[in-house]
């Protein structure tokens, strides 16, 4: 067994006077992480440094703008409200109600000129604005939670609770958009457990249907692969956090320890602990630092835990919606080779009825092309369940 990390031998010390739970770059001349520290020894840290009002998350008492803008410009009330109605919103919007969708011809703004083009360019041609669209869609994932607070008073996050901010990686086995650009960034609180963010952790690799069913492609089973192999591990400062809550878990780190130690390798010292017994507050971690998140055997993520700070009163207070999914990246979906307008759910291979391998087909296009009106099978090939990346999105 693993003791937990709060022991002050895990706890890093710093130079200059300062709290030893404050971290510091490793490297100052790159600035890319942070020597190791201990979660809950930052917190206490900061809350002990913080007055009781700095900690609070009960909502600020409105003052009297007013009486502020006076005292700030030292000048009498009557200007002070002449100012508010000359600088209120309201005096940026013309008298008349004008059609926003209506660009004048006469205009000089060129914000408008290069609007016109682009909606003429629209009808001129069928294209869809992905890019509006992604955008859109991740200032809505950003916002929709700011402020939210419980119906419930159980539910609210407890003051001077940790925030930790974290970046998913793409599988180190995938191709495309596998450096640089994280897929999900998630936040977390130093009080959860690590499985409530295995949990959170979307990836397309749970979602796979094992087998290959071209001799009967309705008895696909249902069961997808995170049914099938529960077991995952996180990879922190040395130690691996296995998910055993199910009798079906094995220990992946096991093979890994086991090799590490097998030779004078460097990696000494290796442990495993259970993921279920360890909250975010229990970890020695570098904020910048590569870590691993590995799940269905194989399918290995980077973890960076880019932000550490403490809950404000501005932010998410609901406990049940974290892990809090602020960001995700788009993907582009697999069309049917077909029809061109489905997302495909069949992949083929050695497909004597295609004309590439592997070829991608929707379900409808699928059994028309590779099947008689009874069902039976149509020339040779090998046909697999495809779960495309896209349906995150």
């Amino acid at each position: 067994a693993v003791s937990k990390m709060a022991a002050s031998s895990s706890q890093v010390g710093v130079s200059g006077g300062c709290c030893s739970n404050i971290p510091q770059y490793e490297d100052e001349a790159s600035d890319r992480n942070t020597q190791v520290f201990h979660v809950a020894s930052f917190g206490a840290a900061w809350r002990e440094a913080l007055c009781p009002q700095d900690l609070t998350l009960q909502q600020a008492v409105p003052e009297d703008q007013d009486v502020a803008v006076a005292e700030e410009f030292s000048c009498p009330p009557e200007i002070v409200s002449e100012l508010r109605v000359v600088c209120s919103i309201d005096a940026l919007k013309s008298p008349g109600k004008e059609d926003t969708e209506e660009i004048p011809e006469d205009t000089s703004l060129v914000t408008l000129k290069i609007r016109k083009k682009a909606l003429e360019r629209r009808e001129e041609t069928v294209i869809i604005d992905r890019a509006c669209r992604l955008e859109t869609f991740i200032n809505e994932m950003e916002s929709h939670a700011i402020g939210k607070r419980p119906d419930d008073p159980i539910n609210l996050v407890n003051e001077g609770e940790l925030v930790l901010t974290l970046n998913i990686f793409y599988p180190v086995i995938f191709q495309r958009h596998k450096i640089g650009k994280p897929y999900q960034t998630l936040l977390v609180l130093g009080s959860q457990k690590l499985t409530e963010l295995r949990d959170s952790v979307s990836c397309v690799s749970d979602l796979q249907i094992g087998g290959e069913f071209s001799s009967h492609p309705d008895q696909a089973p249902e069961h997808i692969s995170k049914d099938l192999y529960k077991s995952a591990f996180f990879y922190f400062e040395g130690i691996f956090y296995n998910d055993m809550r199910y009798p079906e878990c094995r220990d992946l780190s096991r093979t890994i320890i086991e090799w590490a130690e097998s030779r004078e390798r460097g990696y000494s010292n290796l442990q495993a602990a259970k993921m279920e017994e360890y909250t975010f507050n229990d970890l020695n971690i570098k904020v910048g630092f590569p870590y691993l998140y590995c799940h269905q055997g194989d399918c290995e993520h980077i973890v960076i835990i880019t932000d550490i700070r403490l809950i404000h009163r501005d932010d998410c207070l609901d406990r049940n919606l974290y892990p809090l999914l602020t960001k995700k990246h788009w993907l582009w979906t697999k069309k049917c080779f077909v029809c061109k307008m489905y997302t495909a759910r069949w992949v083929t291979n050695n497909d004597s009825l295609a004309p590439q391998d592997p070829s991608f087909f929707c379900d409808v296009c699928f059994q028309m092309l590779h099947y008689d009106a009874d069902g039976n099978k149509l020339g040779e090939f090998l046909a697999y369940p495809y779960v495309d990346p896209g349906i995150f999105n």
